[in-house]
């Protein structure tokens, strides 16, 4: 049996990273001014644990998503026909990302289970991010499977010249510190 041409995995790969950087970009430059990141990373109990606005790590994080995205790729794609073939697939791969990428982590990560259970952090400390974190995965989960439902050149453009914007924009803030 013929694989769909909307099924190869170099094109598989490029929508589930930049739907994931574009979607990344936004909500963390979201978050970071409304729910004041600078200070909030800079507190007494996250100085030590997290790095600062300032970094040129964090400048770098936006455009260091295509690593992740190849990540998601490579564990997506054996299942990847239970949310693109299947009707509200966006809701499963949302419920994927809700169940294990963000509440049932296997490490004590702030905002998870293990992190609420195991971590010395007060609650609104895990509480802070997660709105980020959901709203974010949606969004990748809908443009994920909206873009796999209405194909079309434009995405691709579109999305290739944000993409750039992150990348560009990320060597920026490395290299202009």
């Amino acid at each position: 049996m013929q694989e769909k041409p909307s099924a190869s995995w170099g094109q598989f790969f490029w929508r589930i990273t930049a739907c994931h950087m574009v979607t990344y970009f936004i909500m963390g430059l979201l978050a970071s001014t409304l729910l004041d990141y600078k200070n909030f990373f800079g507190t007494e109990i996250l100085v030590t644990y997290m790095r600062q606005i300032e970094s040129p790590w964090v400048a770098a994080g936006p455009a260091l998503q295509v690593f992740r995205g190849l990540l998601f790729a490579l564990v997506l794609w054996p299942i990847r026909d239970s949310f693109l073939e299947e009707k509200k697939g966006w809701l499963r791969l949302w419920l994927l990302f809700i169940g294990l990428a963000i509440l049932g982590t296997a490490g004590p990560s702030p905002g998870s289970l293990e992190g609420i259970v195991y971590t010395q952090l007060p609650i609104e400390y895990h509480l802070w991010g997660l709105p980020e974190v959901i709203i974010q995965t949606l969004l990748f989960s809908l443009a994920v499977v909206f873009w796999y439902k209405k194909p079309s050149k434009a995405w691709n453009i579109i999305m290739a010249i944000f993409v750039a914007l992150i990348v560009l924009m990320g060597l920026a803030g490395v290299f202009i510190r």
